[in-house]
């Protein structure tokens, strides 16, 4: 015992030591932890590994009696520190959490192993099941009548220590000479005590395998943090109970220390380079970024051009808005899909499934109500009720996949209106009373009433759902399998690409999102087609992993609010549709509606990473919606009908016609420039759309984005995005020459791609910009300073280039 109380008392000074170190910081820190009223102090272990490694080995090693010294140094470092205004009890605990590098003791529940067993570890996962919090006795105090004196009782269990041996929980009813004691309730100490259990992330489970889980045990200030649905990385011993009866097998736990929230990190940017922000920034700048981005969605689906944009618009979301009245209005889109078989409803499911930050699938027949939600089970060994999240709880924050959503019954149904609108789960049975997150989108797919969708019935006698429910549901898309011989082909065509070779010792039934894909081609291309200028034509799609950057990247960078154009657009969209037909629309036009259009416009301007809402955005939102609820195509994407009485080869003519029509320039933003310069900036936009086709044409190779973009045949390609967003021509504005700065952009083009000093995020001076774009340029034509200060300062405000105010300008 002797030398057990030297070690303790080595180590509690050794561990002094480091609070008292002057380089740190840690007895101000632990002064604020308690104006703060907490308990419990965070250090790193990297910060005690660099302060005395044996020390911090024998913490991974045997972190129990490590962290009592640690506890005790604390203690002691509170009873220095502590003024009149902190009261507590003098058998008041306080604890050192620790946090850092666990190296490869940082596991997961299915990674976990006896080796680790009673040495630090970090899990990581998502609380499926939590017990209710009960009070567990540490001392208590009893007082004898007969003798006048006051006796005391500690308790210990498993938890409390290495070979603690556990004793009986019982007061003592007499002193050890008979006399009998009276317990004094308000004198014992007690502590909260919680065990949850933690579930391995969905997406990160093996293919075809079950999710494994983890018990962990909670105690004092740890006790009632998380909630089910919360993911968490917890940090503490691993342990294990006896087997009991005998049995060889053992129950493991961890014992928590510390307990980290991981929610938020759904919205914080991962893994994206410096490199990548700048690409993500470029194709922002495009005017066709939303469609690039939504025709990268499910490349191996064909067809789907508004489903997929309404799933790109679902996955970047609205605002979500929370009123000081307590009031709710959620961000998340939701869709729903009913058509007939074979139309590739569940492949898109899979594909949102797969790249989605964080998804769950079910479906309607394999899913209860509860299972949807929440349920309360009964622990079987101790008896105790518990609170079990369901699908939507456990996808909190991300995205609900239903598959068969027509097959779950009415009851089962009901049980998610709540959680569409209000994004909560409220549980009232068994003396629970709680209410839980599931802020997440659903994204459903269900059949028609017949099997199959019949055109000559109304929308609402195909679908048999209630309209309590397809309210709750922002887009509605009506998918049939129509007869044509020309899509039937390309569909063939496009299929058959899709079959490609798998790379050897890929994971049976991995994902392969991530893999560039090997496409089996049989000979080599017919002379005529490969002859043909327009073969070479093909539609550019992102990888998937780029996209999911993308969507990552501008969720957690803006939060744009409406503008007035956009208000009135959005207010005038709903007015219309209320007065529109209905006996065609798929869906009831309520109130709802109105903050689906706000919600879909707050999301196509995220695409363009803006931090308003403007009227394009709204546009784009009434034509999804409007597509959504009667297939009603804008009149710039509807192909050109037949006119009465036109012959087949007139329409052939009429349709090579718009297509040329379709390559010049609209007039509409050249209406807004000076008119001095409306000739000019039509022309050289004009130049720049025929060169940009003829690059297409040639089958130019680009450096920009070769490891972002593939076509969509293959799916592996490259673009030049830098030279398509600074040879884009920028808009005219009140009191500066379109050509001017049409002329500058084009020199300043050269000067980045010349000029070493932009080379690895280097930067050069204005003035030497400057000075750059006016080489070889004649004397009348030279930018002045002011004049090319000012057009600097444009791109700078476009978001092309960063100016700062020294001077400095960057490439971005």
């Amino acid at each position: 015992m002797d030398l057990e109380d030297s070690l303790f008392q080595d180590r509690t000074n050794l561990f002094l030591e480091l609070l008292d170190s002057p380089n740190l910081s840690h007895r101000e820190n632990i002064l604020q932890m308690l104006n703060r009223g907490e308990k419990r102090y965070c250090v790193s272990l990297d910060e005690i590994r660099d302060f005395d490694r044996p020390f911090w080995q024998g913490l991974m090693d045997h972190p129990t009696p490590y962290l009592e010294a640690m506890d005790n140094a604390l203690k002691q470092i509170v009873h220095g520190v502590r003024d009149a205004r902190h009261i507590f009890p003098e058998h008041e605990h306080f604890y050192i959490g620790l946090k850092g590098s666990l190296g490869n003791h940082m596991r997961n529940p299915r990674t976990i192993d006896a080796k680790l067993l009673g040495q630090l570890v970090g899990v990581e996962g998502i609380v499926v099941r939590t017990s209710l919090v009960r009070p567990k006795v540490l001392r208590s105090v009893h007082y004898c009548p007969a003798t006048g004196r006051t006796e005391s009782k500690t308790y210990k269990d498993a938890t409390m220590g290495e070979g603690t041996v556990s004793q009986a929980a019982v007061y003592p009813t007499a002193d050890a000479e008979g006399n009998p004691l009276i317990t004094e309730y308000g004198m014992c100490t007690y502590m909260d005590h919680q065990t949850i259990s933690i579930q391995e992330m969905p997406e990160k489970a093996p293919a075809g395998q079950l999710p494994t889980s983890l018990e962990i045990v909670l105690d004092d200030d740890l006790a009632d943090k998380v909630k089910p649905g919360d993911r968490v990385q917890i940090i503490g011993a691993y342990r294990t109970h006896g087997g009991g009866n005998g049995s060889s097998r053992f129950r493991a736990y961890v014992l928590g220390n510390n307990v980290v929230i991981l929610n938020a990190k759904s919205h914080v940017v991962e893994g994206v380079s410096d490199e990548e922000v700048r690409q993500i920034n470029l194709i922002s700048k495009r005017e066709d970024a939303f469609d690039i981005l939504s025709r990268s969605l499910a490349p191996s689906i064909f067809g789907f051009e508004y489903i997929k944009q309404a799933v790109l618009l679902m996955l970047l979301g609205g605002a979500e808005k929370n009123l000081e009245n307590g009031t709710h209005i959620r961000g998340d889109i939701n869709i729903l899909m009913v058509g007939d078989p074979s139309t590739a409803k569940s492949q898109m499911l899979r594909f949102v499934l797969n790249s989605a930050n964080l998804a769950i699938a079910t479906t309607g027949r394999g899913s209860s109500g509860v299972g949807l939600t929440a349920a309360v089970t009964m622990d079987s060994e101790t008896g105790e009720r518990r609170l079990e999240a369901g699908a939507m709880v456990l996808a909190d924050r991300g995205v609900v996949c239903i598959d068969e959503f027509d097959k779950m019954s009415d009851t089962d149904r009901v049980a998610i209106h709540e959680v569409m609108e209000q994004q909560t789960v409220t549980i009232a049975k068994a003396g629970i009373h709680t209410t839980l997150n599931a802020r997440c989108s659903v994204i459903a797919a269900a059949n028609p009433v017949f099997g199959q969708y019949d055109v000559t019935k109304p929308p609402h006698k195909n679908i048999a759902l209630p309209d309590s429910l397809l309210s709750r549901f922002d887009l509605l898309f009506i998918v049939t399998d129509e007869t044509n011989d020309e899509k039937d082909r390309r569909i063939a065509d496009h299929v058959i690409k899709m079959h490609r070779y798998i790379k050897p010792g890929t994971e049976v039934g991995a994902v392969t999102r991530d893999q560039p894909p090997q496409v089996l081609s049989v000979g080599e291309p017919v002379k005529d087609t490969a002859d043909d200028p327009m073969w070479d034509i093909e539609e550019h799609v992102l990888s998937v992993g780029f996209v999911k950057k993308y969507v990552q990247y501008a969720k957690s960078r803006v939060n744009p609010v409406l503008s007035r154009d956009a208000s009135n657009l959005i207010v005038d969209t709903y007015t219309s549709l209320r007065n529109d037909d209905t006996s065609q629309r798929t869906a009831p036009i309520t109130a709802r509606t109105l903050e689906t259009l706000i919600r879909l416009s707050t999301a196509h301007a995220k695409i363009r990473l803006s931090a308003r809402v403007d009227l394009e955005d709204a546009e784009v939102a009434r034509d999804v919606l409007r597509y959504a609820l009667f297939k009603d195509v804008p009149m710039e994407n509807r192909h050109k009908r037949r006119r009465r009485g036109e012959s087949a080869e007139q329409e052939e003519i009429s349709d090579v016609e718009e297509d040329l029509e379709h390559l010049e320039l609209s007039d509409d933003d050249a209406e807004r420039d000076n008119a001095a310069d409306n000739n000019a900036y039509n022309s050289q936009a004009s130049t720049a759309r025929q060169r940009s086709l003829a690059a297409l044409r040639a089958d130019s190779t680009f450096d920009e984005m070769s490891d972002f973009v593939v076509p969509s045949s293959q799916l592996v390609s490259e673009i030049d995005m830098e030279d398509s967003v600074l040879s884009s021509q920028p808009r005219a504005r009140q009191g500066m020459s379109t050509s001017r700065l049409d002329f500058f952009t084009r020199q300043f083009s050269n000067v980045l791609r010349a000029s070493k000093d932009f080379e690895n995020g280097g930067s050069m001076h204005r003035d030497a910009v400057l000075e750059a774009v006016n080489q070889g340029v004649p004397e009348e034509d030279k930018f002045a300073q002011e004049e090319g200060y000012a057009v600097l300062q444009r791109l700078s405000d476009d978001g092309k280039i960063m100016l700062t105010d020294e001077g400095d300008v960057y490439s971005i």
